[in-house]
């Protein structure tokens, strides 16, 4: 009868212990996954910020001639930059944005 009581409890603290595994190792994947989106939704938005600063450092030339020839020129790349602009100053007009894109240092 001894040796049933020790064979139990000696299961039992097995289970407990797969259990208590299992639980620690669910809650380090969670932890570990949530770490991981984290990280991508950040890489996400850095790269973002830098596609932004390519299209408005290759605006440059074309806000230049927007600027010169009183908005008659219009560049592809000035296009580009003004459609990422616009939601963030849509008060501005064209001009006013081609003139920050010119005074822009990129920092």
């Amino acid at each position: 009868m001894h040796a049933k009581n020790v064979l139990f409890a000696s299961l039992l603290t097995l289970s407990m212990a797969s259990s208590v595994c299992a639980s620690s190792l669910v809650a380090t994947t969670d932890t570990l996954l949530g770490a991981l989106a984290g990280s991508a939704e950040a890489l996400s938005d850095a790269t973002s910020s830098l596609r932004d600063t390519k299209v408005i450092r290759a605006a440059r030339d074309d806000a230049a001639s927007f600027v010169a020839s009183a908005g008659t020129i219009r560049g592809v790349r000035l296009e580009a930059a003004l459609l990422q602009l616009r939601p963030h100053y849509p008060d501005a007009d064209d001009t006013r944005l081609a003139q920050a894109i010119l005074a822009w240092t990129g920092s």
